[in-house]
């Protein structure tokens, strides 16, 4: 019986090399990450794509800084939206042209989607999330005019700070749905989803953007939950997920249980940022649907579908 996988690709998947940040080398590292998700699909698979977009959103937000004496700031859940559109251009275009290659017709879409989020998170009352490069105060002070935080970094400059709320609900979920059991792939989710808020009266019927950002790891557990999908595969810059990462006590996991998983949780052992909402979405992934998540680098994908590396969190 052929399985769904939810497969979420880090931003830095288009930028491999910090020094070659342009969009000639993304398209490299990017067809290089469509040539191992369509080795995916070859050995069977389905596939949902969910990938961050931080370098990105960098990127326009830096543009923003420059143009602000001549042209008007760009909202950040447009900005979201922006690379949502074209990190999934790239996406969609490369693998259609990978597995046009291997013979396979199979149809790649993307979707904008929002992600629903509680306007009384705790995380808006006190937005810490720094986005953009750094600012003088005069800038600051035009941003703070168009509805951004902004806030003085220790003596370093201004900076425009978000809230990272806790996503809720995936609201193109049925759409994302009908594409996966019509057999494409579908690229949804993009830089944890654009974030929105219900109306005043809590109905979904009307929905807006709010200045925040959704962490992608949490973000695709939750869509990878709300559609059902058999494997959430998180792709990222290490092989295995370790305790005491880095240190003369690093232990590589192997496969580990919700339950141990989470007493490492708690016990400090993984970076917020880095891997710990990594393994939040896993552990709730997992609780939710009683299937497992693997996370692995993208190098390793296939072995660790082979269950010869990678962590493997089960219930």
């Amino acid at each position: 019986m052929t399985k769904t996988a939810l497969v979420a690709i880090g931003g830095n998947s288009l930028i491999t090399d910090k020094n070659r940040p342009d969009v000639p080398h993304q398209w490299d590292a990017v067809r290089e990450t469509c040539r191992r998700l369509a080795d995916m699909i070859d050995a069977g698979w389905n596939l949902v794509v969910t990938h961050g977009n931080g370098p990105q959103v960098g990127f326009i937000m830096r543009r923003n800084e420059l143009a602000a004496h001549e042209v008007h700031s760009t909202p950040l859940d447009i900005i979201v939206a922006d690379t949502q559109g074209s990190i999934g251009y790239m996406l969609q275009q490369a693998l259609r042209n990978e597995l046009r290659s291997r013979g396979n017709e199979l149809p790649v879409a993307s979707i904008v989607t929002q992600v629903l989020v509680d306007e009384a998170d705790p995380a808006f009352a006190k937005p810490s999330k720094p986005v953009g490069g750094f600012m003088e105060e005069e800038q600051a002070r035009l941003f703070a005019e168009q509805g951004w935080n902004v806030v003085e970094d220790a003596g370093r400059g201004w900076r425009r700070v978000v809230a990272s709320p806790k996503p809720l609900r995936v609201i193109e979920e049925r759409s994302i749905r009908t594409l996966i059991r019509a057999g494409g792939v579908v690229i949804a989710a993009g830089g944890g989803g654009i974030p929105v808020v219900k109306n005043r009266k809590g109905e979904l019927r009307e929905i807006s953007g709010v200045y925040a950002v959704i962490d992608k790891d949490w973000a695709s557990g939750l869509l990878a939950a709300q559609v059902g999908i058999d494997l959430f595969l998180v792709s990222t810059g290490v092989e295995k997920v370790a305790l005491n990462f880095n240190t003369p006590e690093q232990q590589d996991l192997d496969t580990v249980t919700v339950e141990q998983m989470t007493q490492y949780l708690n016990e400090g052992h993984f970076a917020p940022g880095s891997m710990k909402p990594k393994i939040e979405a896993a552990i709730k992934f997992v609780t939710a649907t009683g299937n497992p998540t693997v996370i692995t680098n993208p190098t390793n994908l296939a072995r660790a579908l082979a269950k010869e590396t990678g962590t493997w969190i089960v219930p």
